[in-house]
């Protein structure tokens, strides 16, 4: 009997994805992780990237996530996301255009909060980016 992993993938607005996983790779602030079958409870905190599911059906599903939260149990993931998106909903003209905006913030930015605010926008669209060009290539 094969062993998989019950996989929650939540955005403030929506739940994006609930099933079956063989295994789950998420961006953790530490470095990638790859969580399977029977793995070790941890909590983490995400940063903005691609998180990566293997169903139990082979296929393979890829999100993008703002950051957030990983929570694993041996047999359950759960991600919590401000924002996470399908990789087929992603729009490359939206996200150059977040990327000009928030580049436009940093420069006219009146205090070190407005910089900063913007400095974290232009994180998470650079992470967009590369994920939406990650997937061109597969």
């Amino acid at each position: 009997m094969a062993m998989t992993l019950h996989v929650d993938i939540v955005s403030a607005e929506e739940e994006i994805y609930s099933g079956a996983a063989n295994v789950v790779h998420a961006p953790a602030q530490m470095g990638e992780v790859g969580i399977y079958p029977r793995h070790a409870p941890f909590l983490a905190q995400l940063k903005p990237g691609e998180v990566r599911v293997e169903t139990s059906a082979g296929e393979e599903l890829f999100f993008f996530v703002s950051g957030g939260m990983i929570e694993v149990q041996p047999h359950v993931v759960t991600i919590l996301s401000d924002t996470a998106i399908r990789a087929k909903d992603l729009d490359e003209a939206q996200a150059l255009e977040a990327e000009k905006r928030a580049r436009r913030a940093m420069e006219t930015a009146d205090s070190d909060m407005e910089f900063a605010t913007a400095k974290a926008e232009l994180a998470q669209q650079m992470a967009q980016l590369r994920a939406i060009q990650k997937l061109r290539q597969r």
